[in-house]
């Protein structure tokens, strides 16, 4: 065959696969962008934005959340890592690298002559027979109290040991049922704070401090109200007061006012929580009452806050009912203290659902987003592994993984198989990343260490990231949730498949107003 010929060939080639090479190749740079900071050695990124502000971060999400990136397969990737992040708060990385191995292998075994839909069976066989295995491999938790929980904290929080001690505690505090409930989430409790020391409580936070100065700073045995509106007379329109009958409205509506917040005064209510804002004659009724009132609380914070409290949040209009009705409103904390200093409220040992609040210290602005990032991850790895169990890590599981993968693949029918190995070469990135990040060769380790589980059929072992030796990663402490492995694995297989399905790329046309335009031309 002539030179010609071979560059007529390859071109012929480029072109058939143009879409499906185009998208391999955004994928490999998503990719490359993370892939440095994996492990105990892995580096840190510094993203800079066009005013020069600049965030260094170790955390994959953050580093996909803030790169610019607009092509299509590049966003399906960081929409596929973010999804990770909501489902499971950890392991985005793993699932960002894992997908681009599948993605580039997929490329390869296409380029060789193997059928998409083969390569994408294949995809699908091996990721069904790594995911029943790493459930299988899964050792439960059973107690809260657990000592390896403190340990999954510590590797996941790139072996901060006060954020892990804060974050166990935490766990702790809050308990095993509310640890397993779907919609709850250890991390939504971290705080940071420059200037803050590091604390872990039992109860909840509030963003601000009360809105006078003579409110008092500290309450005991406390009652609370929160109020899902604003703290404020109802709104009467300018053109009524024109009018004697509709000023005489006004002047009923603040009498009506005034008396609803002295009849909370009188159930003993020393807290309110307010969404939007408060009108002055209420602030000064509070004022003199002793009342300590914070306005503009978040959503968010008003739940917390709520669920812990046992107060059921209500609207303004709901304070005309009679003090009966409204005591069932009411909530209850024992200690209420405001920090001036961090501008925060501390509310301790609410009367209704366990609650724990992580305040996580920095000392300056600029390391505090990574502090709070960190312990996040270490939070919610904990809520991971008492709700899915444990796996060893270092990489030792997904090599275990690939193996068993690769017994598979000997009863792998046609050419299905060439897929089964996209999933092999997969598996075994992480420890190859973890390995490279750490300084060594990864393809004399991955061998050696390949070679030991087979020998040894320990599924444990892997690579010391300190002395390069193949060691037991259960005896070094080095844990991982086994849900992130999972839900990761999974989350690689379906954009990779999503991604080698796509056979050719068309710019929509849009419309003048912006839409796509269905009409004839």
């Amino acid at each position: 065959m002539s030179l010609k010929q071979v560059n007529n060939k390859n071109s012929e080639v480029d072109e058939k696969l143009a879409a499906l090479i185009t998208n391999a190749n955004a994928i490999r740079a998503i990719s490359a962008a993370v892939e440095g900071t994996l492990g105990p050695k892995g580096l840190d990124t510094m993203l800079v934005d066009k005013f020069g502000d600049v965030v260094i971060t170790n955390d994959g999400v953050t580093i996909l959340n803030m790169m610019e990136a607009s092509h299509p397969a590049a966003r399906m990737l960081i929409n596929t890592a973010k999804a990770q992040q909501d489902e499971i708060g950890d392991g985005t990385t793993t699932t960002t690298i894992m997908a681009g191995a599948l993605v580039n292998e997929g490329l390869n075994q296409v380029v060789k002559g193997v059928p998409v839909a083969r390569v994408i069976e294949g995809i699908r066989l091996g990721t069904n027979t790594a995911v029943s295995f790493l459930e299988e491999q899964s050792r439960k938790i059973h107690n809260v109290n657990d000592p390896i929980l403190e340990q999954v904290a510590l590797v996941a929080g790139r072996e901060h040991q006060d954020i892990a001690a804060l974050v166990t505690e935490a766990a702790k505090l809050i308990g095993w049922e509310k640890l397993m409930e779907r919609n709850f989430k250890l991390a939504d409790t971290v705080a940071a704070q420059v200037g803050a020391d590091n604390h872990v409580f039992a109860g909840v936070v509030i963003a601000k401090g009360p809105v006078a100065q003579e409110m008092p700073k500290e309450l005991e045995q406390v009652k609370l109200l929160i109020v899902d509106d604003a703290l404020e007379p109802e709104e009467i329109e300018e053109e009524a007061l024109t009018t004697e009958a509709g000023f005489n409205h006004y002047l009923a509506n603040q009498r009506s006012f005034a008396e609803n917040i002295q009849k909370l005064c009188q159930l003993g209510v020393k807290l309110v929580l307010v969404d939007r804002g408060i009108s002055d004659l209420a602030e000064e009724i509070c004022t003199d009452a002793g009342v300590m009132v914070i306005q503009r609380v978040s959503s968010r914070q008003l739940r917390k806050a709520a669920e812990h409290t046992g107060a059921r949040p209500i609207k303004r209009t709901g304070l005309k009912k009679n003090s009966e009705e409204l005591e069932k409103y009411v909530g209850y904390a024992e200690k209420v203290v405001e920090d001036e200093r961090l501008e925060q409220t501390f509310i301790y040992a609410g009367g209704g659902k366990p609650m724990a609040t992580i305040l996580v210290g920095a000392a300056t602005e600029e390391v505090v987003g990574e502090r709070e990032r960190i312990a996040k991850d270490a939070a919610a790895a904990v809520q991971a592994a008492i709700k899915g169990g444990l796996v060893p890590g270092g990489g030792s599981m997904e090599l275990a993984a690939s193996l068993a993968v690769e017994n598979m693949r000997r009863d792998t029918k046609g050419m299905a198989a060439y897929g089964v190995d996209c999933v092999i070469e997969a598996l075994r990135k992480p420890f190859v990343q973890i390995v490279s990040n750490s300084g060594y060769n990864a393809l004399e380790k991955l061998g050696d260490v390949l070679a030991a589980q087979s020998e040894s059929d320990s599924n444990s072992l892997a690579m010391d990231c300190d002395s390069g030796q193949t060691t037991d990663m259960w005896n070094l402490g080095i844990v991982d949730p086994s849900l992130v492995k999972i839900h990761a694995l999974k989350a690689a297989s379906e954009v990779a498949q999503a991604i080698l399905r796509i056979d050719t790329i068309i710019k929509k046309k849009e419309s003048a107003a912006g839409g796509i335009d269905f009409s004839d031309e």
